[in-house]
């Protein structure tokens, strides 16, 4: 399995919820969908370093090659409407010499692309695009498919450091580091995306454009917690919906029908995520996260553990709908027991750390610090 803490897919973890027992039958009885999945896994092993390499090569590239960061940095932040991601320009030169050394540059990578949905989400895009190529009959370019599936995950892994920036919850020191780095970031995913043709670019360019909106959302909540509803979560969670939907349509290189297929089934799977991650974060930091399904469900309920529960029941509704993806896909599409086998992956992350969640049981704490905000 994989993930930003390998120990949620141990045996003792996995022996600890219904799907991860599950896992663990087809694993024993060897099942295509369980061979598959291992198949992909492995070779993430083997080509994830690879790509993390390539990603630093590029950053330092860019970086270095910028003559005007202070006003690249600047535009980032009008463009997607966040002024908390502009760098004072004062310390525009030191963060960029400091940046100019390979190894801390290739630190700050690290740090980000140790997240669930990068470690989750690598394995799949290979699996997506070979099934793809396959499909259609296409010819084999390693180069075109790394360019694709480099440009997808650098653009999910975006995500990352905007959230550590907002959310002030993890890696504080970095933080300038992490707003300098931002446009470069989103200048190599584009140029490698760009690789797959226009018809993917545009696809790309406008499911970032609704991502954006989602993140947009999401810093307003925070500023404005008691205002949260249905329906501005909902928006709020296209900074997953469109991200990894857009993802997975460009996959099959936006070619129906498996570019809607693949965007159904990664759109509604990285929402589901979404909720585990919300507990999972929750548990880390000690209290229920703004903005949040936890959060929404709590205000109305007022019962915090009633909030979670509901979560929990959330995120099955986002993974049934992700279900209905695989009964679209064509009956001679060959990973279709790949992608179940990853939809189980899927509910055994979610299930882990509402377990977890269960048995620390901080919903009084978590209450009263609710109650607090509210007076």
């Amino acid at each position: 399995m994989s993930g930003k803490n390998e120990l949620i897919f141990s045996k003792e973890a996995l022996m600890g919820t219904q799907a991860g027992k599950d896992i663990m039958k087809q694993g024993l009885l060897r099942s295509k969908g369980y061979r598959q999945f291992n198949q992909y896994k492995e070779k993430t092993e083997q080509e994830f370093s690879g790509f993390a390499q390539r990603f630093v090569v590029s950053l330092h590239k860019a970086i270095a090659a910028d003559s005007n960061p202070a006003g690249t940095i600047r535009k980032f932040a009008d463009d997607v409407g966040s002024q908390e991601l502009a760098l004072p320009e004062g310390s525009v030169q030191d963060v960029k010499a400091r940046l100019s050394n390979p190894d801390i540059l290739g630190d700050r990578v690290k740090r980000i692309l140790n997240s669930n949905f990068v470690k989750m989400t690598f394995p799949v895009f290979n699996a997506l695009y070979d099934g793809a190529s396959e499909y259609f009959g296409d010819g084999t370019s390693d180069e075109k498919k790394n360019a694709i599936i480099d440009g997808h995950i650098i653009a999910i892994d975006l995500s990352e450091p905007m959230d550590r920036i907002v959310d002030k919850d993890e890696d504080l020191e970095f933080l300038d580091d992490y707003k300098f780095m931002n446009p470069y970031i989103l200048g190599i995913a584009r140029s490698k995306i760009a690789q797959g043709g226009d018809s993917v670019l545009k696809a790309f360019e406008e499911g970032f454009k609704d991502a954006r909106i989602g993140q947009y959302i999401d810093v307003k909540l925070k500023t404005n917690p008691e205002s949260i509803n249905d329906e501005n979560m909902t928006e709020c969670y296209k900074k997953y919906r469109m991200v990894m939907g857009t993802a997975g349509r460009n996959m099959a290189l936006n070619r129906r029908p498996l570019s809607d297929i693949f965007h159904l089934g990664m759109a509604k799977a990285g929402e589901c995520v979404g909720c585990g991650n919300e507990i999972e974060d929750a548990i880390t930091n000690n209290e229920v996260k703004v903005p949040s399904w936890p959060l929404y469900y709590a205000l109305n309920t007022g019962d915090v553990r009633r909030a979670f529960e509901l979560t929990m029941a959330k995120s099955e509704l986002y993974l049934d709908e992700a279900k209905i993806a695989l009964d679209m896909l064509p009956e001679n599409f060959q990973l279709k027991p790949f992608l179940e086998f990853l939809f189980l992956t899927v509910r055994h992350y979610n299930q882990y750390w509402y377990n977890e969640l269960v048995r620390r049981a901080p919903f009084s704490e978590f209450q009263k610090k609710l109650e607090a905000v509210g007076k």
